[in-house]
Order: structure tokens, then sequence, then C-alpha cells
């Protein structure tokens, strides 16, 4: 499906959204800029009868129709050839090829495709099986997110880790509910190598940008702390390629697994006990039965391959210590000969100070009690003064402050104020933005009371608990003649009496030969 159809489905699915919202067609036609006929045309469709609709149009005359043969030609005997390529050739033979975008082609190229089956195929990679390893000698890390169901019916994003053994296939999982950072991973692997009570001799990766700084052609830079954590540590490193995830074949499947046997269906209560619940299913699972390849339970073959890991002594991560800034009063930072910005409110006086701790090309900025204030990332030139514009915003200004405000704009304020409830615990994390987008459609639309009461009404009566199905019921249900009106009928400003002379009075006429006279000296 291309993106021209996407579009139309789209379109055909709102028309039909806000005719179930209870609006006039001429309304709808009126929101979505179309012409009302079509509308009507598009809401006595349904899907099967839209979809035939649209297929008509896709069989229409098209502009390269005439070289189809062509085309179909060069296809059927090189299928791997791209869009781009036969664009090129048409040019080369026809000379009266017509002026024709590249997106053009594409789509006729796949229209051909589709007419003649003639797939596009690419290059087929051999795969030999592997032979195992010896013990100890290799270990797979990969990561991993999901979405966990909490018991309010919502949905929480973790992390994880992952690192199984290549020869007995243990695995330790380990998760975060943040993105991983260096100092996390370094954390990981020293999670991991207690789990395991070893250390393998070679660890394979993706080149994950935790700890992968440039690719450099083969010879791999690494971020500043996962390089200084493994000099620390005897292990050998090994990054796949870009884009080969079948490198390392057997984390890539730990990781759907942890998916599909572990986090399906589970809910989520908090980090650490996800943690530990992970151990108990590493325990009685992963790690307990019979590998689906090898045949053999991993916890009994890591016993033998114990044996062979490199002793584990544990040491703690290495984190660079945050160092003091002066913060100025223009609540900016100067760093590394350029300044960055901070939060309005940020400058207390002449001894206020935050904490930078860099990593990975970006700085983390914290304030005395380890809270994180911002992040900025670190320009490579030198004199500028880089800012976040959501930094010049005074948040401080209470959600409760700014619903009290909403609910103003209404008759009923008890009755609003209930409304602007159920949509905050619809979206609690995100009740600012819908209250500043109520508040903005009503001062853009220099709302009455009378829209205001109107539009609550309907989103009431509809249960549309959002402020952008909010501003649509505005913007529909708005007046366009009382509208037209109010522009219309502005007062006019009638002279007092005490300015009746002053109307009266004839201006002061210049003669025109003293103009003349000033010209002829001048000329002199």
């Amino acid at each position: 499906m291309t993106q021209k159809d996407i579009n139309n489905w789209i379109m055909y699915h709102e028309i039909h959204h806000l005719s179930r919202m209870g609006f006039s067609r001429a309304r709808i036609a009126r929101y979505l800029v179309m012409d009302a006929r079509t509308v009507s045309k598009y809401l006595c469709m349904r899907e099967a009868e839209y979809e035939q609709f649209l297929e008509r149009v896709e069989q229409r005359n098209k502009l390269l129709s005439p070289y189809e043969e062509f085309v179909r030609t060069k296809l059927k005997e090189y299928p791997e050839t791209s869009s781009a390529q036969i664009h090129d050739w048409l040019k080369e033979h026809h000379r009266s090829l017509p002026e024709v975008s590249p997106r053009t082609v594409y789509n006729f190229v796949m229209f051909v495709r589709q007419k003649y089956d003639i797939p596009c195929i690419g290059s087929v990679r051999e795969y030999f099986p592997v032979e195992e390893l010896p013990y100890g000698r290799q270990a797979q890390v990969d990561f991993g997110d999901y979405n966990m169901r909490m018991t309010n019916g919502k949905r929480k994003k973790v992390k994880f880790f992952v690192m199984v053994l290549s020869r007995s296939r243990m695995k330790y999982v380990f998760f975060l509910d943040k993105p991983f950072t260096a100092q996390t991973v370094v954390l990981a692997h020293e999670k991991a190598f207690a789990f395991f009570g070893g250390i393998p001799q070679t660890i394979v990766y993706d080149q994950d940008r935790t700890m992968v700084v440039d690719e450099n052609i083969g010879d791999i830079i690494l971020t500043s702390v996962f390089k200084s954590y493994t000099k620390s540590r005897s292990f050998d490193l090994h990054f796949c390629r870009k884009a080969d995830p079948e490198s390392k074949g057997k984390v890539e499947n730990v990781v759907q697994y942890v998916k599909k046997n572990f986090l399906y269906n589970r809910v989520y209560i908090e980090i650490e006990s996800t943690n530990s619940e992970t151990l108990a299913w590493l325990g009685r699972t992963a790690n307990a039965l019979p590998h689906n390849y090898t045949k053999k339970i991993p916890c009994q073959e890591f016993i033998t391959e114990q044996q062979s890991l490199i002793p584990y002594i544990p040491i703690a991560p290495n984190e660079e210590k945050a160092k003091a800034y002066h913060v100025r009063k223009t609540n900016v930072i100067a760093y590394k000969s350029n300044f960055y910005s901070l939060p309005v409110g940020t400058y207390k006086g002449a001894d206020s100070q935050v904490f930078i701790r860099e990593t990975q090309g970006e700085i983390s900025i914290y304030d005395h009690d380890n809270n994180l204030v911002c992040k900025h990332t670190i320009s490579g030139e030198k004199g500028k003064t880089i800012t976040n514009t959501n930094h010049r915003r005074d948040t401080s200004k209470s959600i409760q402050e700014m619903m009290e405000k909403a609910g103003a704009c209404f008759t009923d304020k008890i009755l609003a104020m209930g409304y602007l409830q159920k949509m905050k615990q619809n979206y609690p994390r995100y009740m600012r933005d819908h209250l500043q987008l109520i508040l903005k459609t009503i001062e853009r639309l220099n709302a009455d009371k009378k829209l205001t009461d109107k539009t609550l009404d309907f989103c009431l009566k509809n249960n549309l608990y959002s402020a952008n199905e909010f501003e649509q019921a505005m913007y529909v249900l708005e007046d366009p003649v009382v509208k037209k009106e109010t522009k219309g009928n502005r007062q006019i400003k009638l002279i007092g009496s005490e300015t009746t002379d002053k109307a009266n009075e004839m201006p002061q006429r210049s003669n025109i030969a003293d103009y003349e006279n000033i010209v002829n000296k001048t000329q002199q």
C-alpha cells in the first residue's frame, strides 16, 4: 500500500468518525476543506465499496503506460533492478519520455511487478551450521525492550540486557525501567559475571551506542566509560557488523524467548520485583529445561563450562565523578568554551552550582540532591550558546491553577472541573499539554461562554475527554455567520460636541508663487 492509499484511507475514516460524533456533512466538509458532495459520497460507501473505488482509480490510464512492455521485459530479465535504474533506462532508450518524477516511475514499476508477478529478488546469503565452541570460549550479549501490562490497565516500557554462554546456553537477564547507559551496561556485565561465577574469553556484541562510538572501518572506537571498564577485565571484544543479527543468533533467540515466555501477559509492579521474578524464571525454566537445539539442560552443561571460565573477582563499576560548575544569573553554565542553558529558576543566587557528568558526547547536569536537571549534546564548535527553548518556559504554575483558569471559561464551573478531572484521569502525564491546548483554542477563537458551554455539553454527551477532540468540536460548532457579524459590528466613535468647531475649520493654503520663487533661486 502506497502512502497515497494510506492518506486516502485516513481521510475516509476521519469523515466517518466526525459523522459518528454527530456533525453534519456541511460542517465536516468545511472542517476538512472538502466538497460536501465528496463527503456525502464517502459516507454512503462501506469499506469494501471504498476499496473497489480506489482500485478503479488505480486502474486508470497511466502516464507511463506506453512503456509498460519495455519495463516488463527489463524486470523479467533482471528482477533485482531498482526503479531508479529503470528510470535511467527509459531515458536512455526513449527520447520521447515525458518529464516524470522518480516517485512516478517507482509507482509504475511496482504496478508492473504486481501485474506480471515479478517480485524483487535480492541476494541470497548462504548459511552453514557452526560447530560448537569449546567451554568458556564465548558469550553473546544483546538488548531488548517490551511494553508490560500494569495493574491499572496501562503499559510500562522496560529495557533488558541478555547474556548467554554459547556452549552451555546458560542465560542471564537484567531489567531496567529506563534506557541503558554506558554505566548501567557496565553494571549489567558485573551482575552477569557474578551470576555465572566467571568471565568468558570473548563476548560478542552489536554496535550499540552505549558501547561503540564509531565502526571506523573495523577499528572500533568505544565509549570512554566502556573502554575504561573493558581494560579492567580480561575478556576480548567482538562486534558484529551493522545489520547482521545472524552473527549472534544464540542471543537473538534468547531475546525472543524472554519476550514470549517470561514477559508475555506478565504484570509490571516495579523493576526490583521484575528482576527477582526473572531470576526465579531462569532457575525453574530458562536454564532448567532442555535446549531446543542441543537437547541438553543448560544448568547441567554449565557445571562443566564454569570450570573453564576466567575467575570472577568483583569490582565497582567506574563512574566519572561529577564536577561542580557555577550557574550564571542568565541561567547558563560555561563548559569547554561554550554556554549551555538551564531551566528558568536554576539560578538562586551567587552561590548557585550544578554538577556535570559527560558521557557519549553528551553532558548530564544535576543539582545538589543528584536530581537530573537537563541534558545537552556537546557542541563541536567554540564560543556557542546551546539553548533548549523549553528552558525559557515557566513551568512553576501548577496544573490545579491551570484547571481553575480553564474552568472559569465556562458558565457551570463545577461541571467543567468534573470534565477536566476525567481528562486528567485519562491523561495524567499529559494533562498540562491538554490544558494548554484548551486555553489556546478558546483564546484563538475569542470564544464566549456560549460557545464554550456548547462545546462542553457536546463533549460530555459524546464522551470526548481529549483536548484534541475538544478543539475539533469547538471549531465545528463555531457559527461562521455569528463570527462574521461579530467582526463587522464594530462601534463607531462619534465626534463630541466640543470638537464641532474643529470639524468646520478650513486648512491653511500655500501660495504657489512662493514655491516658484524658491525653485528659481535654486536654479540661479
